[in-house]
């Protein structure tokens, strides 16, 4: 149970702490209980007070005895009940709700208006009715006298549905464009809905005609708030006969009588977010308006803040349990919250006569418990100071009222600044034992209280060279914090052992560099997860055979052998535990510079080498595959050639081939030669270019063919004609 104050008011979380399955079997959930502290202190309130994924709605029924709750996923209604604290049954739905209200004063009667227009009727035994109402609905409200549903949405028409009758009624006709919400006055009936204008429209139900007008948005704007958009009406709520509460989307609550156009008070919740829920508490003059991030309790008088709360998860709905000081929360989390504030009726006296015991009101002239000629004195009096609270815990949980006043009387222990908490053995180290009993020490549990500067001045008499202790511990501290950031060498990955020594052998030279000189260490590769598969799957092992890696790594096989080495001695260190040596030296800047100098010159070597290996290698690859290709005998494969197609020589191919690594200069030229490409000049002065298509053997050898036919007949015509006019004539044929 998790304990928050604010303003001198304590607020207990009841859903706070750890929920266990329900697939736990009950041995094993005795075994975490036993086990975890924060599953051994939790309160479970109500068994199963929860949602599969989200929590839409929350409301408690008029008889105070079950409260009802809609969330996801799947679309579902659950039902509690408070006498036995568990769940009374659960109905899945075939859609989201949007909202709901019980009819009766149990859960006999529910209404649900769904997110795809339809309205479901509920009676005790399950699904009763299923309507559909022409525009999606936002909110809804319910007369009594008429038994009248009034439905608002996205329409300027607020439909009707007659409960009694069993059919729809001429709907109200405003003059927004969309209505968010609706209330009906409990007192005289009247029905107000607010619209995406920011006005609140007031209508008589008896007569159906609109009796008010309230613009909200304007008077929602002040000297001090900021407004980026026109603020629309998203929480309504009545109290009494005369007053309501208005909720914008902007985060402004306007408290308004309703013989008055002006608001009475404005109260801006200051994060920009719609008012969800609006609650009046009476008792304390209190209103309880809720967006998504926060509670807001304040007098509705004054407008100061009595206290507020703030969940981990956004705020779907509140509800406030009829008489007593319990809210209830719909969050976006599977878990509804249930906050508790204890109820204390102002100043208390507790009196002692005798053997009988008295509690006393301070803020009553009557005593509340025995004697009524008792009047209020402080003689013989324990007074208890006053407290600010909400109610009293309701009847079917009036256990937390006892449990509230244990934890008061018990509060945490504190140590104060000012005094030093010494143990018996740390006077004895001190020589302050002759001091016990004496004023300069305080008992307190297994221990002692004593000032911290008389400490202090002990302590140094004792021991004078206890600040080149505290020297040594904080230098040693710090030691350990920057070996705690290091990768341990004792353990390598599986996979690139050699790489992971590599990274962390750099990591140690800059944290020596960063030890001289103030650098900025960056992130290591082998602590970063992006770089964790690299250490984990074996695909990504490198492989040092290949000839990037030795061309790009000259000096890895010395520097190899080194690491196997290193390799060697960390597996012995895996099986013998030792303890861990000091941290060598740096190497001066001379030797530093030697070995860089010869280090360059090894790589030079050591490249050539890798290049002659490498060339080597090719040589007895080639030899090999040399073998390989005389020992093998080429067998004749023989591919038959589709119908109507040509084989062409592997020349043409080859052709082919070396005129398409040709640039396209060189192709033009060698394609104007052979007659396919014709370049002219225009008139305009532009070039124009002419292609011939190739044709194949066959299709050139048919031109032959058409061309001699047409040779053959131009001769025969001639011959014919020749004839005809000799006969003409009337000379002879020859």
């Amino acid at each position: 149970m998790q304990v928050s104050s604010l303003n001198e008011v304590k607020i207990y979380s009841l859903s706070c702490g750890k929920s266990l399955p329900e697939w736990l079997s009950d041995r094993k959930k005795r075994a975490l209980q036993k086990k975890d502290v924060d599953v051994r202190r939790r309160i479970e309130l109500i068994q199963d007070f929860e949602m599969p994924t989200v929590c839409t709605t929350i409301k408690v029924s008029k008889d105070g005895q079950y409260i009802l709750a809609t969330g996801t996923y799947k679309p579902r209604v659950r039902c509690y009940d408070t006498y036995q604290l568990s769940l009374k049954f659960e109905r899945c739905l075939d859609s989201e709700v949007v909202t709901f209200e019980t009819l009766s004063d149990d859960y006999s009667k529910i209404v649900f208006l769904h997110n795809d227009r339809y309205i479901e009727f509920h009676s005790q035994s399950g699904f009763y009715y299923k309507t559909r109402i022409p525009k999606f609905g936002r909110d809804f409200s319910y007369h009594y006298p008429s038994c009248d549903l009034y439905f608002v949405g996205a329409s300027s028409e607020v439909y009707r549905l007659n409960l009694e009758q069993g059919r729809y009624l001429n709907p109200l006709q405003t003059d927004a464009a969309e209505n968010n919400v609706c209330d009906i006055n409990s007192v005289h009936g009247l029905f107000a809905t607010g619209t995406i204008e920011g006005r609140v429209e007031c209508w008589d139900p008896r007569t159906r005609s609109r009796v008010g007008l309230l613009d909200g948005a304007l008077s929602s704007v002040t000297a001090d708030s900021e407004i980026n958009s026109l603020p629309t009406i998203s929480a309504l709520k009545f109290n009494g006969a005369l007053t309501m509460a208005v909720g914008t989307s902007t985060g402004q609550v306007l408290l308004y009588d309703l013989r008055s156009d002006k608001p009475l008070l404005v109260k801006d919740h200051q994060y920009g977010l719609p008012i969800k829920s609006l609650h009046f508490q009476d008792s304390l003059d209190l209103i309880l308006s809720a967006d998504s991030r926060i509670v807001k309790m304040w007098n509705k008088n004054s407008g100061k803040i009595f206290t507020s709360l703030e969940p981990e998860h956004d705020i779907n709905d509140v509800c406030l349990y009829p008489g007593s000081g319990m809210l209830l929360t719909a969050n976006e989390t599977p878990k509804m919250g249930i906050y508790y504030i204890p109820y204390s009726g102002g100043c208390q006296l507790f009196v002692v006569s005798g053997n009988r015991h008295f509690r006393v009101n301070c803020m009553e002239t009557q005593p509340v418990e025995g004697d009524r000629g008792l009047r209020r004195s402080m003689d013989g009096c324990i007074r208890r100071p006053a407290e600010r609270v909400l109610g009293p815990a309701p009847r079917w949980c009036s256990f937390l009222d006892n449990l509230t006043e244990e934890l008061e009387e018990n509060p945490e222990s504190t140590v104060y600044d000012d005094y030093k908490f010494v143990t018996k053995k740390d006077l004895e180290n001190l020589g302050l034992t002759h001091l016990i009993g004496s004023p300069f020490l305080r008992a307190y549990m297994h221990g002692f209280f004593m000032d911290i500067r008389l400490y202090h001045k002990v302590k140094l008499m004792v021991n004078p060279f206890a600040y080149e202790e505290y020297r040594k511990d904080k230098i040693r501290q710090k030691i350990e914090e920057t070996r705690a950031q290091r990768v341990q060498l004792k353990k390598l990955p599986k996979v690139n052992k050699e790489l992971a020594l590599k990274l962390i052998e750099e990591e140690e030279e800059k944290q020596k560099s960063t030890w001289k000189k103030k650098v900025k260490s960056l992130p290591n590769i082998l602590t970063d997860d992006r770089f964790k598969v690299m250490f984990e799957n074996p695909d990504f092992q490198v492989d040092e055979e290949s000839e990037e890696f030795r061309l790009l790594n000259p000096l890895v096989s010395k520097i190899s052998e080194k690491r196997k080495k290193k390799l060697r001695l960390l597996e012995q260190q895996e099986l013998h535990e030792k303890e861990e040596e000091e941290e060598p030296e740096g190497k001066p800047s001379d030797a530093e510079s030697s070995e860089s100098s010869d280090d360059e010159k090894d790589w030079v070597e050591e490249v050539r080498k890798q290049r002659r290996l490498l060339h080597q290698e090719e040589k007895v690859k080639r030899q090999e595959q040399l073998r390989e290709d005389r020992q093998t005998v080429l067998k004749p494969q023989f591919y038959e050639i589709k119908a109507g197609e040509e084989f062409r020589s592997f020349r043409d191919s080859a052709t082919k081939q070396k005129l398409m690594n040709k640039t396209l200069e060189d192709r033009l030229k060698l394609e104007a030669k052979n007659g396919t490409l014709s370049i002219s000049d225009t008139t305009v002065g532009s070039k124009q270019l002419t292609f011939t298509l190739k044709r194949s053997e066959q299709q050139k050898k048919q031109q032959e063919a058409e061309k001699l036919h047409r040779q053959e007949r131009k001769t025969l015509r001639r011959s014919a004609g020749h004839l005809k006019s000799r006969h003409r004539r009337g000379r002879p044929f020859h």
